[in-house]
């Protein structure tokens, strides 16, 4: 049930909660919904129940849609839902953003939205996803994938995760850390290998880029040449070059720049040196991520970490940055 419960109030939280704590008008930022197949009470365990406020069929606009998490038994609840996969097609088809929770996520493959896709999942079903679903591109390492408008986010408790991480993408980092600091949430991990969430590249269908991507996702913080991931690939560095500029937008440096100060972000918002994120992202020479990371943020990473590092809380301090 958190994985319904949570989205929901995360949701109706954004310019409200914050706004109400400082003693300002509240400014909703979404308008929320609770909808089941048949408009019928949703019951979980220990016979905690969710009043839907509709059926999915009585949805005539949206813009955003969640699928929290069914259950371990992922077969027999995507046999139970086939209401849902047409309707969920329906309105990807139409521009609405999609987000699957945990094994939620399993109703967005079976109804082939996330075919050819990065995605991800809890990590005790991968397999089984990954079994299923072969055409699906797998990343359980990671806490949160975005590919187009399609969400996906791991375990039970990362609905918060992708919760704040929509939040973040429709409204800005500052409605987010709003949010994050009223409901004392930490804002979105990444991975659930512990490093920070990487946005994608725009949506294409080029496998042999994908895997690409994937590698240097993966090895991000090593020296990686150009000739290696070509030659992982099978192509020649001049054509593999081409081929992932077309596809991805970006040539092969500048991605791994953004994967790197991607990962700088979040080791600055656990509060690391400077010094100490410069060496685990792979740069020897500080100046140069300082201005790397000043030229992708707007910020110098000391200026980053003092604004973001402080997340936790003191007693008595309400809406303050404690420590």
């Amino acid at each position: 049930m958190s994985t319904a419960i949570a989205p929901i109030e995360i949701f109706h939280s954004a310019g409200t909660i914050w706004n109400w704590l400082q003693g300002k008008p509240e400014n909703p930022r979404f308008r929320v919904r609770i909808a089941s197949l048949d408009g019928g009470e949703v019951t979980a365990l220990c016979s905690l129940g969710l009043r839907p406020n509709c059926s999915i069929h009585d949805i005539d606009q949206t813009d955003i849609i969640i699928v929290p998490a069914s259950g371990w038994d992922v077969r027999d609840r995507v046999a139970k839902a086939t209401d849902l996969l047409p309707w969920l097609k329906k309105w990807y088809s139409r521009g609405a953003y999609i987000a699957g929770i945990c094994s939620g996520v399993a109703f967005l493959a079976e109804a082939g939205l996330l075919d050819g896709r990065i995605a991800t999942t809890h990590w005790g079903i991968a397999e089984i996803l990954r079994q299923l679903y072969p055409k699906v591109h797998w990343r359980a390492d990671q806490f949160v994938t975005e590919d187009g408008q399609l969400f996906c986010s791991g375990g039970i408790y990362a609905a918060i995760d992708i919760s704040l991480y929509l939040v973040e993408k429709f409204c800005g980092r500052d409605v987010a850390l709003q949010v994050a600091r009223s409901l004392l949430l930490s804002m979105p991990r990444s991975r659930q290998s512990g490093y920070s969430v990487v946005t994608l590249s725009r949506p294409h269908s080029d496998d042999k880029v994908k895997e690409a991507e994937s590698f240097l996702q993966e090895n991000f913080d090593t020296d990686v040449t150009i000739e290696t991931v070509a030659a992982r690939v099978g192509m020649s560095p001049r054509n593999f070059i081409r081929r992932f500029q077309a596809a991805t937008g970006r040539r092969p440096g500048a991605y791994m720049q953004m994967l790197r100060v991607s990962a700088a972000k979040e080791m600055l918002e656990d509060g690391n040196s400077i010094q100490s994120v410069c060496s685990r992202i792979g740069y020897e020479d500080i100046n140069f991520f300082r201005s790397l990371f000043k030229r992708h943020t707007g910020m110098t990473p000391a200026e980053y970490r003092t604004n973001f590092a402080h997340m936790t809380f003191g007693r008595g301090d309400l809406v303050g940055g404690g420590s």
